[in-house]
Formats: C-alpha cells, sequence, structure tokens
C-alpha cells in the first residue's frame, strides 16, 4: 500500500494511489511534485518505445575527490541509473524523438562530464538522423566533485545545441523542479521552444545570493516559472497531464509524424 502524501505547499493529504494517478501533483493546489527519470518517461514516452543511448557510461573522479567514487556506486544502487542523465529515443504518441531526463535524486542532478558528454551525442545524433531533441531538466547545476571538468559542460552542450540548431532539427525544453545554475545558463536556455511546468524553480544563483549581490528586495515569486514566463524567459506553461499531448502536437506541427520508422535507427 502506497504512503499518503502531504503537499508541502497546502498541506492536504491525499491517498498514495490518488496521488500516483494523479501524475503526482497535489489534486488541491496543482503542486508538481519532483518525478524520477522512470517516472518521466513513464507518462511521456509511448508504451514500450524507449532505448537508451549510452547506458554504460559513468563518471570517473579526474580529481580524485575524496568519497565520490563512493558516492557514485551508492546512487547507481538507489536510482537504478549509471549517472543523473537518462538518454535515448522514443515515440510520443507516434511521433519519433529523442529524449534526455535528468534525475535530481542523483547529487542533485548535477551536471559532469557524463551529463554533458550524453546531451552532446543526442544532438550530432538528431543531427546526423533527422530527429528532434527533447531534454526534460531538473538540476541543481555544476558538479563541484569534477571541478573545471564540469564547467566545460556548458560550453560543450551550448555548441552542440547551436549545430544542432544549424542542421534544422526541433529542440525542446521543458524545465521540471528545480533547474538552476549551469543547466540554466547553457542548454536549458537554448531550447527553440522553452516549457516549464507549473511552480517549479528556474534560476542560476540562489535568490538570497542574487539580493545581497544587488542591494535589493526581490519579488516574492522570483524564479518561480510563473515569473520567468511574464517576463519572456519562457514559452509556455504547461501542466504534467496535458505535457505528453503538446509535446506531440509540437512534433507534429514541425513535421516528425510519419517518420516513426526514424525512431527505430540503432545506436552504437
Amino acid at each position: 500500500m502506497m504512503d499518503d502524501f502531504i503537499c508541502p505547499h497546502c498541506r492536504t493529504k491525499t491517498g498514495g494511489e490518488e496521488f500516483e494517478k494523479n501524475l503526482r501533483v497535489c489534486p488541491r493546489c496543482g503542486y508538481h511534485s519532483r518525478l524520477d527519470w522512470r517516472q518521466r518517461l513513464g507518462i511521456t514516452a509511448d508504451e514500450g518505445s524507449f532505448t537508451e543511448f549510452d547506458s554504460e557510461m559513468e563518471s570517473g573522479n579526474p580529481l580524485d575527490f575524496a568519497g565520490y567514487r563512493e558516492k557514485i556506486r551508492e546512487l547507481q544502487a538507489g536510482c537504478g541509473t549509471r549517472e543523473a542523465l537518462i538518454s535515448g529515443r522514443c515515440a510520443i504518441k507516434g511521433c519519433p524523438a529523442l529524449v534526455c531526463v535528468m534525475d535530481s535524486r542523483f547529487m542533485m542532478a548535477s551536471m559532469g562530464s557524463v551529463a554533458g558528454e550524453k546531451i552532446t551525442r543526442i544532438f550530432e545524433y538528431g543531427a546526423e538522423h533527422g530527429l528532434p531533441v527533447i531534454i526534460f531538466t531538473a538540476s541543481g547545476g555544476a558538479r563541484m566533485q569534477e571541478g573545471v571538468f564540469s564547467l566545460m559542460q556548458m560550453a560543450k552542450t551550448s555548441g552542440a545545441a547551436a549545430r544542432f540548431g544549424r542542421a534544422g532539427q526541433l529542440y525542446i525544453t521543458v524545465m521540471t523542479d528545480p533547474t538552476t545554475g549551469g543547466v540554466t545558463a547553457s542548454f536549458a536556455s537554448l531550447g527553440d521552444i522553452i516549457i516549464a511546468e507549473p511552480g517549479v524553480l528556474i534560476g542560476f544563483a540562489g535568490k538570497r545570493v542574487i539580493q545581497d549581490t544587488i542591494g535589493c528586495t526581490l519579488p516574492e515569486n522570483f524564479q518561480s516559472a510563473e515569473f520567468v514566463f511574464e517576463h519572456g524567459f519562457a514559452d509556455m506553461i504547461v501542466p504534467r497531464d496535458k505535457m505528453r499531448e503538446v509535446l506531440a502536437r509540437l512534433l507534429r506541427l514541425h513535421g516528425y509524424a510519419g517518420k516513426a520508422g526514424a525512431a527505430g535507427v540503432s545506436n552504437g
């Protein structure tokens, strides 16, 4: 039996089964709780259509950071994946797509060298095979345990996104909670279409850091999806129960319907 869910925003208690049926969204206030990579793919991809890319890729320890390798092993066992980002191909209501999903359980989905390499490979594969890319972002930013190797992923993924754009393919970003730091400052903000789930945290530096730096009090809803949408940073806010249909509609509008066969191309 599933545990009841108590919403951190409105404190409403919802039965576990009802909460799962409602896609882990509070039925009273609409709070969107975080999803892991399996849950996200389960509500996005057509059943049985997802094939993972680069499943054996995992982080090294370039700085010989104490305890890093042990922490990675622990998270791999708990999250059922080798890294914080899962990538692969799937179909969404029959339309082929390449997807990346960040899982905040894995070191807050911090972007290390593996995440940057997987994203770069997805863009290269999409450009070569004429497929769109959809990235579900959820990250605390760069991974400090990898130092400059992590920071370089900002430039690497941004360059890959630019080359993908020049190849004429569609890139959609779906910002989920939270999307912050170097991820926001790089590939998350470069989508041709930027979507956000309701109420999620989107920003670069923390609110208190910014206030202390500029000496001003920021609005209460600063760095919320609604705030960044109002200021032109996101193109639309889409509730979770509508996300799959919206993505499929965008793929159809951009000419990807009828290319289902392309989704079956194998990745070495």
